[in-house]
């Protein structure tokens, strides 16, 4: 059917919604793609839809192709199965909670691990029927803090899930590897640049992690790459290699010094380097940073140290991601005042230690290296505190920033930065959900066998904004073909009744010869046509005009922005030909 536009529920804006902060938002509002309803909560108007719907297209079909069947869950679910995997408290406040008229408590879902597991349970039993990958696309709901940037981060979303149940854990390594080549085929069917990296499991607990990354300066997401290797890590997943241990018997003893006015690393190096006969850098000094910590479901703080190399800040997102699911802040004044022991600027691992705060400490501080820390008293720091001799951390957590020029954990060449917007995460995630819901197989020998299980996700709805974001030019959006909403955009460039007619005549062959055509019919100026048209960027232009008169009309490519002038009778062939490949 061809796509009128004088009838196409459409309004094009010229100027910017006030609230964009990135390409895609900005440019689906301005195309008349989507719509805002509240923060993070965005209605699909046609174009919109067709879009997202392409790209559900190539998602099914990839799926359906590694053998995987598409069922549905609904959204509404009950708390009950999500308090057996203790997630209706880990999730903490991201969880939408509603309760029914009767009380009862009930989510949206998140995310759908319990429902799988517990509808496999229902309806399966044998080993002989194993292994299984289901998949859903389907709604998703996440109480974000702060909505941004359209719908790449928003409250209401639509995500493909797909679980694998194997009997054994080279299945599940079966399985995981299906996956990946599926997202690997699906991301480039959709003309994405990304990458894949190692990644942490956060609340979905399991074992091995990958993240797909859309290359996007827009994105929330760094990651580092090897300048050497294949080697690519999200970087709240980069494990620091830890140098060797050193002989603590060639270290002086630790020693107080008077350090007035040096509540900062920066003030502290200068101090010393001006006042002893040797020179310190920041990297020479141990950081040790306050937070608090709080265990799903539990009322208290416990008070953490996090000791860094000075030189370093401590990456929030990254310590994190180590700690999770526990939640975590930084402390207030009334945390301070609270606990006269902490030193302000001058924090040491001897009060710490004394007062039962845990210490866990980065990577690089192994036994034997000498530090320049906090002697826990106002204007005093201890120089050579040696670790493993004068203080013994509780252990070691990521939670130091990754910088570029880092050497690679992988030991080959240099860490590299970039950002990427979260596409695709895959996960081995093993036995935590059986293990929650007892999910078994009876053996070829009788016994029972616990499932093994893999998780894998698509943000739908947010590939729509990571392709934009990608393609997308200073005149409107660029889509691939694969998921624009058209194959041709035919643009009737004058008021001549020929021009018209003809315009009709090969939108129509095209719609016979199955392509999909975007017809501008509108009684508006060619300019304005013009405009819309690359505001929408459906891949190719078809201008009918004045040409027509010399037998020509003129085909534009929206991606390379080339033209061509072609024979009119020529053209349905020709545009069947390119929309084909």
């Amino acid at each position: 059917m061809i796509t009128r536009m004088s009838t196409l529920f459409l309004r094009t804006l010229r100027e910017d919604p006030a609230d964009a902060e990135v390409p895609s938002h900005r440019l689906l509002v301005r195309a008349g793609y989507v719509r805002r309803v509240a923060p993070g909560i965005y209605s699909w108007l046609p174009l919109g839809l067709r879009v997202l719907r392409n790209v559900e297209r190539v998602v099914r079909e990839e799926m359906d192709a590694i053998g995987a069947q598409e069922i549905h869950f609904p959204a509404l679910l009950p708390k009950e199965p999500y308090e057996a995997t203790n997630r209706w408290t880990e999730y903490g406040p991201n969880l939408f909670r509603l309760k029914d008229r009767k009380g009862g408590d009930y989510l949206l879902g998140p995310t759908h691990e319990e429902l799988f597991t517990l509808t496999v349970k229902g309806e399966y039993s044998s080993y002989k029927d194993y292994p299984v990958i289901l998949y859903q696309i389907q709604t998703k709901y996440r109480d974000e803090e702060r909505p941004r940037a359209g719908i790449l981060r928003g409250r209401e979303f639509v995500m493909k899930d797909s679980y694998s149940f194997d009997l054994d854990d080279d299945g599940l390594a079966t399985s995981y590897q299906r996956h990946r080549d599926a997202y690997i085929r699906i991301f480039d069917r959709v003309g994405l640049r990304y990458v894949i990296v190692a990644a942490t499991s956060g609340a979905m607990g399991g074992s091995a992690s990958e993240e797909f990354l859309a290359e996007s300066e827009t994105g929330e997401d760094t990651y580092v790459r090897s300048t050497d290797s294949d080697y690519a890590a999200n970087v709240e997943a980069v494990i620091t290699p830890a140098p060797p241990a050193e002989p603590v018997e060639d270290k002086p003893a630790a020693e107080v010094h008077h350090t007035p006015n040096t509540p900062t690393i920066e003030t502290l190096v200068d101090y010393l380097n001006a006042h002893t006969d040797r020179t310190f850098t920041a990297a020479d000094t141990l950081k040790n940073v306050l937070v608090k910590t709080r265990q799903p479901g539990a009322q208290e703080w416990e008070l953490l140290a996090v000791g860094v190399p000075g030189d370093r800040e401590v990456d929030f997102k990254r310590l994190e991601a180590s700690l999770e699911p526990a939640e975590v802040a930084l402390l207030e004044e009334a945390d301070f005042a609270a606990n006269p022991f902490l030193v302000k600027g001058y924090i040491g691992p001897k009060a710490l230690q004394d007062n039962g705060v845990r210490f866990l400490v980065d990577p690089r501080v192994v036994p034997g290296t000498a530090w320049v820390t906090g002697a826990d008293k106002a204007d005093h720091h201890v120089v050579d505190l040696v670790c493993g001799r004068d203080f013994t951390p509780d252990g070691t957590v990521e939670a130091a920033e990754v910088r570029e020029g880092d050497p690679s954990p992988d030991g080959r060449g240099t860490l590299v930065a970039a950002r990427g917007i979260e596409i695709g995460h895959i996960f081995q995630l093993g036995r935590k959900y059986a293990d929650a819901f007892s999910l078994d197989a009876l053996g070829q020998d009788g016994k029972p066998k616990r499932i093994t299980m893999g998780s894998y996700g698509i943000g739908v709805s947010r590939l729509v904004a990571a392709i934009t974001e990608q393609s997308h030019d200073e005149l409107g959006l660029v889509w691939p073909r694969e998921v624009a909403p058209a194959d041709v955009h035919v643009v009737i460039a004058g008021k001549d009744d020929a021009v018209r007619e003809r315009a009709e005549a090969v939108s129509a062959e095209l719609d016979a010869a199955g392509v999909q055509v975007l017809l501008d019919d509108r009684t508006v100026s060619p300019g304005v046509k013009f405009a819309d048209a690359e505001l929408v960027g459906v891949p190719t232009v078809l201008v009918i005009g004045k040409g027509l008169t010399k037998g020509v009309v003129e085909v534009r490519d929206r991606r390379t922005g080339d033209r061509e002038e072609i024979p009119a009778d020529d053209a349905v062939r020709h545009l069947v030909e390119l929309v084909r490949g």
